[in-house]
């Protein structure tokens, strides 16, 4: 029987992580993603990741940026029998994650999933005739065989638990304190106060709800998508300042003095943390990813008036911010991800 692995101290195992997210996709599923397999390596194991790179791939219709491995089950099975992992984990619910989970059925590998992203919403967003009760009937399929459906949140479990999921396990979310981290002097060439989006530019993400606020100063949106060149058009007094990793992100979280998160649905929100390990504070709604991140501290507005959240957040301390986030480390969330996996046997 599979058995988890507490913390993985003392032990050493080979990791196999499926996800048809990755780069050049820069997003939270992503930097999740990569940042947990550095601090596994850390911890001792070794890791490697199935991605759609180095396939025959076509774009996701209607998001084109996200391309979809084509008919990968041979190579994928393969790459299994090559790596022979001790655990492996299925983070998405695309090609590649099908394909892993039907490989992991038909030798009877025990496998766990994660529960990244709300496709039903995100689906009813662009095809507002279908319905989500058919989407969540796929999801409950697809991570109904694993041993455990790792989510980020409680208040997600609760729901997806509502919903009919009963294998739900909690992986919450860390952010790097080192690198992201208030910049003394850090700047943006416009007018203040600077409200700042940082994600993907879509249709999903309401992020026309932040752009049609009435604030003085200047919104500035980082990030790419397929909803960016219509949101220009519409609002040409906002900054689109394109994708941005490393430090020029940083300081573009550092130069903010708000970061507005108008986002409904998203299981998390890792860019708030971001934010507020940079200390900024964050103005949101009161839904479920905000209100499970901030976790009732005083480091940010939540509101369902998100131009009146955007001025109250100006009042925040900068330091209070930073605090918080400080105390919200990655290698917590890692032992939480081993604690969870399935093994053929202890190593």
């Amino acid at each position: 029987m599979p058995a988890g692995i507490g913390t993985g101290e003392g032990l050493s195992l080979k990791v196999l992580i499926v996800t048809d997210a990755w780069a050049p996709q820069v997003n939270g599923v992503v930097r999740t993603l990569e940042i947990l397999g550095q601090d596994l390596r850390a911890l001792g194991h070794e890791v490697r990741y199935a991605t759609p790179q180095g396939r025959f791939t076509l774009p996701l219709p209607t998001y084109s940026e996200i391309r979809l491995a084509i008919f990968p089950r041979g190579d994928l099975e393969r790459e299994i029998r090559e790596y022979a992992p001790d655990a492996i984990h299925i983070a998405t619910e695309g090609t590649l994650g099908m394909s892993a989970r039907a490989l992991c059925l038909k030798y009877h590998i025990p496998f766990t999933t994660s529960f990244h992203t709300r496709f039903p919403e995100y689906v009813r967003a662009r095809f507002p005739f279908i319905g989500e009760e058919p989407v969540y009937r796929f999801l409950r399929w697809f991570h109904q065989p694993a041993t455990a459906m790792m989510v980020a949140t409680p208040s997600l479990k609760r729901e997806l638990e509502s919903r009919g999921f009963r294998n739900a396990r909690i992986w919450s979310r860390g952010v790097d304190t080192d690198q992201f981290r208030p910049l003394p002097g850090a700047a943006l060439p416009f007018p203040k106060p600077i409200w700042l989006y940082v994600g993907r530019v879509a249709v999903e993400k309401n992020i026309e709800a932040f752009l049609k606020l009435k604030l003085d100063g200047t919104k500035v949106v980082v990030g790419d998508g397929p909803a960016r060149p219509t949101l220009e058009r519409a609002y040409p007094a906002a900054r689109f300042l394109g994708q941005k990793t490393g430090e020029a992100l940083v300081s573009a979280y550092a130069a903010s003095d708000v970061f507005v998160f108008p986002s409904r649905t998203d299981t998390f929100g890792l860019v708030i943390l971001e934010a507020l390990a940079c200390g900024t504070p964050v103005a949101a709604y009161p839904v479920q990813g905000p209100k499970d991140v901030i976790d009732g501290a005083t480091v940010a507005a939540l509101d369902d008036d998100l131009e009146r959240a955007c001025r109250e957040a100006l009042a925040i301390p900068r330091e209070a911010a930073r605090s918080f986030a400080v105390s919200r480390s990655w290698r917590f969330c890692t032992q939480q991800f081993l604690s969870n996996l399935a093994v053929e046997s202890e190593v």
